[in-house]
């Protein structure tokens, strides 16, 4: 059964246009807000905590059309995932800051590209591997049946996935030293023991350490990448931007670039994601 009906989604999204996709994620924004309980109180919760916005009315819009936002972001990723390469690179209109590439690339101590859970976060490494070898620290997804999407979707053009443990934290070691290129999810919430915890908009979040060492270790580059969603239909605007290694020194500092990112747009980024996880048991250990 789930064999049938992953084919058939691969199938829709093969013929399905972008705006149609995204139009299709604009509903099932709304119908997983209102059916998801956990979803919606952590989006309005978060975005609320996070004081971007004061304004009560600002921040009202904001949150209605975070909800649109994140069905986008749930139905781009599938439809990436099941779409061919070639198909995918169609949809991004423009890129900012090749340049950086460029000149991380001349430096030849690798790059570490830190991709929040931001606008179309899974077109950036598509992108990048369609062109260059890209080792991608990946967490396999709890649904079984969803994992073969995920792992062909994500291996494309010279993308390589390492899991996130001991072995896959050697493999990106291994890729660092021979001067390619790293993806981490920095936003994503450490395992037990891999992280500190750090104030991320006002609150306690559970950090990983990883990025700081691995910067401090390799020298790499390190790069901010943003798939910024534009108007339906109209695809994706990608952005690379170099980020000095002493801004993600510790897990604070990793933070605070990380919420300078989402500040850029932040009805584009996942409210709804428990960064804040065991955040009523961290209240006096804020750092």
């Amino acid at each position: 059964m789930n064999n049938f009906i992953l084919k058939s989604f691969k199938f829709f999204c093969a013929c399905l246009p972008l705006f149609f996709i995204q139009l299709i994620g604009v509903l099932i924004g709304y119908i997983f807000h209102f059916l998801n309980k956990k979803s919606r109180f952590l989006l309005v919760e978060n975005l609320t905590s996070s004081k971007i916005y004061k304004d009560k009315e600002k921040l009202n819009k904001a949150i209605k059309k975070n909800i649109t936002e994140t069905g986008k972001t749930i139905i781009e990723s599938l439809a990436i995932w099941a779409s061919h390469e070639k198909r995918v690179l169609s949809w991004v209109s423009e890129v900012k800051g090749l340049d950086e590439i460029d000149k991380a690339h001349a430096k030849k101590k690798g790059i570490i590209f830190l991709t929040p859970h931001l606008g179309c976060y899974e077109i950036t490494s598509i992108y990048y591997g369609s062109k260059h070898p890209l080792t991608i620290l990946y967490r396999p997804p709890r649904q079984k049946w969803l994992e073969k999407l995920v792992k062909d979707g994500r291996q494309k053009g010279f993308n390589t996935l390492a899991p996130t443990n001991k072995a896959g934290i050697k493999q990106i070691l291994k890729a660092l030293k021979k001067h390619e290129a790293i993806g981490i999810l920095p936003d994503q919430v450490s395992n037990k023991g891999e992280g500190e915890w750090a104030e991320f908009f006002g609150r306690p979040a559970y950090t990983m350490v990883l990025v700081s060492k691995l910067a401090k270790k390799t020298g790499a580059t390190v790069i901010m990448a943003f798939g910024e969603r534009l108007n339906i239909g109209k695809g994706f605007r990608i952005h690379f931007k170099t980020i000095n290694s002493s801004c993600v020194s510790s897990p604070r500092n990793l933070n605070k670039v990380l919420e300078d990112s989402i500040k850029e747009a932040p009805t584009q980024y996942l409210w709804n994601y428990d960064k804040h996880k065991g955040y009523e048991s961290q209240k006096n250990k804020i750092i």
